[in-house]
């Protein structure tokens, strides 16, 4: 049976040099989490606020942490001493926290707008209407304690593997679009985080530069 550092080893060497692993840890043990760390991995995600805080306090500090789920505006302050980047930004509303709470910890915090491409309606993330509306808010100008780097999206549930190639290429069209419109000349505007444990490939080939795989590193959840 592959240990943990084995299988990190080996999603790494099937990803192209410009893509970035995340090793998604949500409900797993900081044991477990160590034992990844200790095989020489530091970039993990999380998508609960309380227990990402937690894991935080329990593990190495040079640990990059990802907030990839969901995120509720109440909840910021729990991430903001410590979190690397906030992968799901949806709202005006949750950037505006975001930069609040890091003000208060003197932090620059990357954040990525996340987009709805997916077929199924569960899914979060704004359309491009609502993004271009988030930008062009004057506000944002003020908000020196965020940097919106990227965006991420989660692709359908589904076996068609050209309909989940044709939603990332959608949020590569995104990523393109939304630089020249408005980081044009940016040099931190540069991430597409999208691709999980089944379609992670199909995401490299497509130009995304974080994938966030889980089960095929710690296994399904328990």
């Amino acid at each position: 049976m592959s240990s943990i550092g084995d299988k990190i080893a080996s999603i790494k060497g099937q990803l192209p040099k410009s893509v970035r692993l995340i090793a998604v840890s949500k409900t797993k043990p900081v044991e477990i989490i160590q034992e990844a760390y200790d095989a020489g991995h530091k970039i993990f995600g999380e998508n609960k606020a309380l227990e990402l805080r937690d894991k935080y306090e329990a593990l190495p500090k040079d640990i990059h942490w990802h907030y990839i789920g969901h995120l509720q505006s109440n909840k910021v302050k729990y991430l903001a001493p410590f979190v690397k980047m906030i992968h799901a930004v949806d709202s005006f509303k949750l950037l505006k926290e975001i930069n609040k709470q890091a003000a208060k910890h003197d932090r620059i915090i990357s954040c990525l707008l996340q987009f709805h491409i997916a077929s199924e309606d569960t899914k979060f993330g704004m359309n491009a209407e609502e993004a271009y509306e988030l930008l062009n808010n004057p506000e944002l100008k003020v908000f020196k304690n965020i940097r919106i780097t990227g965006v991420m999206g989660m692709a359908s549930n589904t076996f068609d593997t050209e309909l989940i190639r044709k939603e990332f290429a959608y949020l590569r069209d995104i990523f393109q679009n939304v630089k020249y419109d408005f980081f044009l000349g940016n040099i931190f505007f540069r991430e597409i985080s999208m691709g999980m444990s089944a379609d992670f490939m199909i995401a490299a080939q497509e130009g995304s530069t974080l994938v966030r795989i889980g089960s095929s590193i710690f296994g399904e959840r328990g």
